[in-house]
């Protein structure tokens, strides 16, 4: 049997009906409108289109324009698509537009549905955990508004046999400097009950002794715990794994010597952290921030080296430790579907006007101004204000946002991952990582439904995002060689 049978005679009989559903969904929506042609189908696609484009116009006068530019831009925003909803009703087209919407909803969720049964997420195996002896735990108690407090941890900590180090809020320490001085005096296991940041810091003293890792859900949004599959609602729960536990292995980021478990960001967002006020009012913060940030003839721009690839003048760049699953979950919803890939996912965006914003929300990741990647090395540069080296002179520094704390570092600025370096405990009892929808690929969800599968060579990685770089050159999907 060659490789492409065995391939198909892996994918169960529910992938191969959910992708035909999917195909037969989305047929059904083009069908639709071209039956109603006559009855104006054609103006419901028209009419969906241009409320789409006008509403991404007034997003983009909402954030990059002041005054009256942006009032208009919050009116146009919101009323685009409700005009277009009051075109529908009263032209008659509602239902031609319902049908077709139900019909292509129903195609896109058959089709992650397929495309996520033909090839699961790889999981990592956990293997079983000896109960450390001397677990050492740092605990913020002013983290996640007082989690520490709120949950009992310092108290369930000492029950379980580890010691706590309480920070004092009034008196900064270097966390990196506590968690050193405990694996000197006999530590076999560090942990955090704090926000991301920190947990960076004391995971690299954890690396680099060989120590395993513990994640307490302390912190305000806990992107790392979640990505890890643990309760970010209780997080006494993570402290079972002290009992119980099992381990796993996951990547460590490193951005200039610096350590990060989540995403380091470049431009927009890493000017807008460092404004004093950003604590106290996020929202506010930005809206003040960002017309300078984004339209302002001037504005810094970014450029970076993605391995062997250039890609120049955008605004903005994330870096993360493995890949999230698409650029629409870069919010607090998004999730990284495996944490031990050995790859950074990039993403960098340039839109500097209505007309690219519209592009933008039309064309998604084929848009020339949007670039997702992947990759095991990137090198940031830019122009920016030049302060005073250490050793004399001049040098250029950027701000940099490790994990949602503001730093300034110093250009170029390294990003680079270390594949599988942490050793993580994790309670056995956890509600785990729920499966990532893929994006709907409908070459292969055709080559699915009709009983071929795509074969993969053993230890490839399965392509699951487009590449496009700034240039507007197409480069094939998959990693960056």
């Amino acid at each position: 049997m060659d490789r492409t049978r065995r391939a198909a005679s892996r994918t169960g009989p529910a992938a191969r009906l959910l992708a035909r559903c999917a195909v037969v969904a989305a047929t059904a929506a083009v069908v639709v409108l071209l039956l109603a042609l006559g009855g104006g189908g054609l103006l419901v696609v028209a009419a969906g289109i241009l409320g789409l484009v006008v509403c991404a116009a007034g997003l983009w006068w909402f954030v990059a324009r002041r005054g009256l530019v942006r009032l208009l831009g919050a009116f146009v925003a919101v009323a685009a698509p409700v005009g277009v909803l009051v075109f529908y009703a009263r032209s008659g087209l509602w239902l031609i537009a319902l049908i077709s919407s139900l019909c292509w909803a129903a195609a896109v969720t058959c089709g992650r549905a397929a495309l996520h049964r033909a090839r699961p997420p790889r999981s990592q195996r956990p293997v079983r955990a000896r109960r450390p002896k001397r677990a050492v735990l740092i605990m913020n108690p002013k983290s996640g508004g007082g989690k520490v407090a709120r949950f009992g941890l310092v108290e369930r900590a000492r029950r379980l046999g580890a010691r706590v180090i309480l920070l004092d809020p009034s008196a900064p320490a270097d966390v990196g400097e506590l968690a050193r001085d405990a694996v000197e005096d006999g530590a076999d296991l560090l942990g955090v009950a704090g926000g991301d940041g920190t947990q960076a810091l004391v995971a690299a003293v954890a690396a680099e002794h060989g120590l395993p890792f513990l994640v307490i859900s302390a912190g305000t949004r806990n992107h790392f715990a979640m990505d890890l599959g643990l309760d970010r609602t209780d997080p006494s729960r993570c402290l079972d794994a002290l009992a119980d536990g099992e381990e796993i292995r996951v990547d460590l980021g490193d951005v200039c010597g610096r350590p990060f478990v989540n995403t380091v960001s470049f431009g927009v967002y890493a000017d807008i952290v460092q404004s004093p006020e950003y604590r106290d009012d996020k929202t506010g913060t930005a809206l003040r921030l960002m017309p300078d940030l984004l339209a302002r003839e001037g504005a810094r721009r970014l450029d970076a080296r993605v391995d062997d690839t250039r890609v120049a003048d955008q605004q903005a760049l994330l870096i993360s430790n493995n890949p999230y699953v698409s650029p629409d979950e870069l919010g607090g919803g998004g999730r990284r579907p495996v944490l031990d890939d050995g790859e950074l996912g990039v993403i960098g965006i340039r839109v500097e006007n209505a007309a690219q914003a519209a592009e933008l929300a039309l064309r998604g990741a084929q848009a020339p101004g949007l670039t997702v990647t992947t990759a095991r090395r990137v090198e940031v540069t830019a122009g920016g204000p030049r302060l005073p080296a250490t050793a004399g002179g001049e040098e250029e520094r950027i701000p940099v946002a490790v994990d949602g704390e503001a730093l300034w570092l110093r250009t170029p600025v390294v990003c680079s991952v270390r594949p599988r370096a942490l050793r993580v405990l994790l309670p056995r009892d956890r509600p785990g990582v729920p499966p990532a929808a893929p994006p709907v690929d409908w070459r292969r969800l055709l080559a699915l439904a009709c009983g071929r599968a795509e074969h993969t060579a053993p230890g490839e990685a399965v392509p699951h995002r487009r590449t496009v770089p700034l240039t507007g050159t197409r480069r094939r999907p998959g990693r960056v060689s």
